[in-house]
């Protein structure tokens, strides 16, 4: 890099990970020099295959994603309730799952057990991990945070080299080459291709699989996928081997992770869809929210429907489900403001102007009734009571400069992590029962466990 181009080190992207779902001890690839230099080399190929695939098809015409068998309901979400589990197709095998055993008979996976002097790198029951996409100089990095409340750790555990400039995170059990549950981490960024990395793996050079090809003519390749960045990911907790993806190419697909292709596609937004929720509890809901100013509901068994749509000034930013309220959702813009949405209602229920610029962080706690927390690239972290309306309870400012993301802790609904463009703190947590406003609004409030069973359907 140019001694002249000032550094960066920012945090694009993160993810809370509940606790108990790690391995104590991730297994640790051993790779020798020789693994290293076939790496670097199939590197340098996919590179150069990837130059020429732009060249081949830079109008992203050519070998558009097959069409599902299926185009209604592809993945049975009609049948939903009937399904006696929550993995209702059977495994199968994805050609991109890279086998480790072809880079060199030398290649291991260390199992045993921590040295003493190893024991910080257990991971223990009560840590949770925070997974966060970090861009150093010209360095995009997935890091793995352990973060233990009890024990006030915050540390980087393991970390995998990215391509490219992460944008999107999303943490999924579901291993396809595997009946267990698994430990993974989706990625999504500057490039159209998602890696999916295996998070009980350290030293790991190569995701576990991927999801998407880019076209080339020369190998008649077609494409699979999307043909620009992916903004955002969201994995559906209830049809556990379905991932959506949202796209600068104006475009949201659904992925079948068993298969390793994508089986449905929404194709009509206006600009690009930067923010995807799945509903906590209808498998089959969608929300999303696209820069042509509409977040939409989607019903995935009817792909060709027309979705409902609800309107702000400017580009949505962030959307996300009011569990407590299951018919409710929130999203905000790039102009500041938050608007509060009953999908029994043409209108939003409130607006109101919670920043001065971009709301890049929106949660509605799903532990604590009526919590919401914003933040923005004003710098400031807001917290509100929205039982009735929308009361500001709390503002801090924050040391991580814009603040680009944010992440509640699932075990810990007072405990928020999010992250910014400041050099020299770009990532902190915070702990929200130190503030006196906080716990006199939401302290006596009994925290809640969600059921996602018998609950009453959008459609009733």
């Amino acid at each position: 890099m140019d001694e002249n181009t000032p550094s960066i080190s920012l945090v694009s992207c993160m993810h809370f990970v509940r606790r108990g779902v790690a391995k104590a001890v991730p297994e640790k690839i051993e790779l020798t020099e020789e693994d290293l230099e076939k790496i670097i080399k199939q590197t340098a190929d996919d590179l150069k295959l990837t130059e020429n695939s732009d060249d081949d098809d830079e109008d992203g015409g050519e070998g558009s994603a097959p069409p599902p068998t299926d185009p209604n309901d592809e993945f049975n979400f009609e049948k939903y309730d009937e399904e006696e589990n929550s993995n209702p197709i059977g495994l199968g095998t994805i050609a991109t799952v890279p086998n480790l055993g072809d880079l060199s008979e030398d290649v291991q996976i260390k199992t045993d057990g921590p040295d003493s002097d190893e024991e910080d790198d257990i991971i223990k029951p009560n840590d949770n991990l925070l997974l966060v996409g970090h861009v150093e100089s010209d360095a995009s990095i997935l890091e793995v945070y352990i973060f233990n409340k009890e024990e006030d750790s915050f540390y980087v555990h393991h970390d995998m080299l990215l391509p490219w400039f992460p944008l999107c995170i999303e943490w999924l059990s579901h291993d396809p080459t595997d009946p267990n549950p698994g430990n993974l981490c989706a990625v999504g960024g500057m490039d159209p291709i998602i890696l999916v990395w295996d998070l009980d793996i350290e030293n790991c050079l190569e995701p576990a699989f991927k999801l998407g090809k880019k076209p080339s003519r020369k190998k008649n390749i077609a494409r699979v996928g999307h043909s620009d960045a992916v903004l955002d990911l969201s994995w559906n907790k209830n049809f556990t081997h379905v991932l959506a993806s949202g796209s600068a190419d104006n475009t949201v697909l659904l992925w079948d992770l068993d298969k390793g292709a994508p089986h449905t596609k929404f194709d009509y937004y206006q600009d690009k869809v930067q923010s995807l929720c799945f509903h906590p509890l209808e498998a089959q809901t969608l929300l999303s929210g696209a820069c042509d100013g509409a977040a939409r509901v989607a019903d995935c068994r009817e792909p060709g429907l027309t979705p409902r749509e609800w309107r702000l000034p400017g580009e949505i930013e962030r959307v996300t489900w009011d569990i407590h309220n299951p018919f409710c959702f929130a999203m905000s813009n790039n102009l500041g403001e938050v608007a509060y949405v009953d999908c029994r209602h043409d209108e939003p229920v409130w607006r109101v102007q919670a920043h001065e610029k971009e709301v890049t962080g929106l949660i509605i706690n799903d532990n604590v009734p009526g919590m919401m927390i914003t933040a923005g690239t004003d710098g400031k972290l807001k917290t509100w009571d929205i039982s009735n309306g929308a009361t500001q309870v709390s503002e801090k400012t924050t040391r991580v400069g814009q603040t680009l993301c944010m992440a509640l802790c699932p075990d810990d609904p007072f405990s928020v992590a999010y992250a910014g463009d400041n050099k020299q703190c770009y990532i902190e947590t915070t702990d929200l029962t130190i503030s006196e406003q906080v716990m006199h609004r939401f302290g006596s409030r009994p925290l809640v466990s969600i059921s996602t069973e018998n609950t009453e359907s959008m459609e009733t």
